[in-house]
């Protein structure tokens, strides 16, 4: 897949600008809080629907206007495929592929792919579970639309229980309605269990074998997958259904459902030691890249091409050698980098490079005028 023109219209701080990134390496460079964050996240948009820096929308568009725009263009195996999304700060964001305005955000989904890696993705490592169910999810929802759904679906049920929870403090007479919840939170939840499960098998092999060559074989990584409920073998909907009902009555004294997927979490492990607790700062940025490089393998085997690979100020942070091990996994996939300096990508084969400038694309040497 390669991604042609990325145009915005009064999305973050830019008021109109084109990039037309090169099929090799693209590299955008300048001082920090200029847009070039910003054009990365105008693709993660057109990857998944919505920004991996915020869940407003209205945060998206440039601060005295009404409405924004991005609109990109890419080339896959089958063809063109061309993504828009109309933003206005009311939150009525409107989704159009080819031109056709989507009546549900998964039909997004394989249109345009993407593989982020940026500093935040440290705290995947180092804050809580959540962070690590949020990796799960973006990935899984880029390559199985069904999961996508099914995360749609699981969310609604465990809106409503949960306020159904607190309504029962109220109104006890409501506790017989819990049932048919808790029938949907197993059903949608043990889809995404199996989903989440076969993932994570997947990506402990693939970051398994990166870490071994980005460590020179000195470090042994793998990731399990932690559910809330243990299943011992049984169906996976019926034991979410059995744990959902055992634990009613702590989940209406607390006014929140205590047990399901999005309790889950992802361990991670450097010879059986968790990174998370006990790994240095270099081991757990390591294992970051580890997982996101595993990340770019499993979409590349289950889409049949690459996706576009960008990476956010990341090589200021990498020391030389795990540099080299990054660049050297460049070759025959569209990347866009950003940097401060040029000089952090001196190894790397540049296809183009440009300038960002308070929201302008300069060419490299340029001063936007």
């Amino acid at each position: 897949m390669r991604i042609t023109s990325i145009q915005l219209n009064d999305f973050r701080n830019y008021a109109r600008a084109e990039l037309r990134p090169c099929e090799g390496v693209t590299v955008l460079y300048g001082n920090n809080a200029q847009g070039k964050t910003a054009l990365l996240e105008s693709v993660v948009l057109a990857c998944t629907g919505r920004s991996h820096r915020t869940p407003r929308d209205r945060e998206l568009i440039r601060w005295d206007q009404e409405n924004g725009r991005v609109f990109i263009c890419a080339e896959r195996r089958d063809g063109s495929h061309e993504v828009e999304m109309l933003l206005n700060r009311q939150g009525r964001k409107i989704v159009k592929v080819n031109g056709r305005a989507l009546q549900r955000t998964g039909e997004l989904m394989g249109h345009v792919s993407g593989v982020l890696f940026a500093p935040e993705d440290l705290r995947m490592i180092k804050d809580g579970p959540a962070e690590r169910r949020r990796f799960i999810d973006m990935e899984l929802s880029q390559i199985r639309p069904a999961y996508y759904y099914a995360l749609q679906r699981y969310a609604h049920a465990l809106m409503q229980r949960n306020k159904l929870l607190r309504d029962i403090v109220l109104n006890p007479a409501l506790t017989a309605t819990l049932e048919d919840w808790d029938a949907q939170l197993a059903r949608h939840g043990a889809a995404i269990m199996a989903m989440r499960a076969d993932f994570v098998k997947q990506i402990s092999g693939a970051a398994h074998e990166n870490h071994l060559e980005i460590s020179g074989g000195l470090e042994d990584l793998r990731a399990r997958y932690v559910p809330s409920i243990e299943t011992d073998g049984n169906d996976p909907e019926q034991a979410l259904f059995a744990a959902l009902r055992a634990s009613r009555e702590n989940d209406m004294r607390r006014g929140a459902t205590g047990v399901g997927p999005h309790r889950d979490d992802l361990m991670l492990t450097l010879s059986g030691m968790d990174v998370r607790a006990y790994g240095s700062q270099g081991q757990q940025r390591t294992t970051a890249l580890s997982l996101k490089l595993a990340e770019l393998d499993i979409m590349r085997r289950e889409l049949g091409e690459a996706p576009v690979l960008m990476l956010d100020d990341v090589m200021s942070e990498l020391d030389p050698a795990r540099r080299r091990q990054l660049l050297g996994r460049l070759k025959g996939i569209q990347t866009i980098v950003t940097c401060t300096d040029l000089s952090d990508l001196a190894e790397a084969e540049i296809g183009a490079a440009w300038r960002i400038s308070g929201g302008i694309i300069c060419p490299e040497g340029g001063d936007g005028a």
